[in-house]
């Protein structure tokens, strides 16, 4: 069976749980990093050199980097869609994967760990202010682009709504003013609807 380290409080962990989820594959899943431990074991870091999660387990080849194993899936697992078959659509989805490893998701980590995983007593306010004012625009962007699409790369779900969709799962977990977005609130509240995201994406952040 396929195996998947790392625990779920992890963005992204939870974006290889979301994928084997939506492409209905059977796996274990096995509690690994932060308080769990489990990294820094010599066997883990035979596989995973980084000591970081997540890190999967496929009948012997082993993966890390999460939006790189969200891709192995599709294109191994996923039908044609997911893993989209014509290029210019397949490198679309691929963009906007890196965006949100490079742009959406650093902008906004500051907020995070400060709200979430930093006592109350100890945030720095200038820090939560520079995340957000940096995120909001990125949110306005993404809007702007789902107000004629149903799904990131078009008409159907694909490799890349997984990455923005547990992006958009932390960022609106937080202790901040959401405004309204109708493409993007929309888009939203499709994912949701998908049995997969059930036990993933409907889970407090921590």
């Amino acid at each position: 069976m396929m195996r998947i380290w790392g625990r779920l409080s992890s963005i992204n962990v939870r974006k290889v749980v979301f994928t084997a989820r939506l492409l209905q594959l059977p796996f274990e899943r096995i509690e690994a990093g932060g308080e769990f431990g489990v990294v820094r074991s010599p066997e883990y870091l035979a596989r995973n050199p980084n000591a970081v999660v997540p890190l999967l387990d496929d009948d012997g080849f082993t993966l890390w980097e999460s939006n790189v194993i969200v891709r192995y899936l599709g294109a191994r697992h996923g039908n044609g869609s997911f893993y989209p078959q014509d290029l210019r659509v397949r490198f679309d989805a691929e963009r906007w994967m890196d965006w949100q490893q490079t742009t959406l998701n650093r902008a906004g980590r500051d907020a995070f760990l400060q709200l979430v995983r930093t006592p109350a007593d100890r945030r720095d306010p200038a820090l939560i202010a520079a995340s957000t004012t940096a995120t909001e625009p990125l949110w306005d962007l993404l809007d702007a682009h789902l107000r004629d699409r149903a799904w990131m790369a078009g008409k159907h779900l694909t490799m890349a709504d997984v990455p923005i969709a547990c992006e958009a799962h932390r960022w609106r977990g937080l202790s901040l003013e959401h405004r309204a977005r109708p493409g993007l609130d929309a888009w939203y509240a499709r994912i949701l609807e998908l049995p997969a995201a059930r036990g993933v994406l409907d889970l407090p952040l921590s």
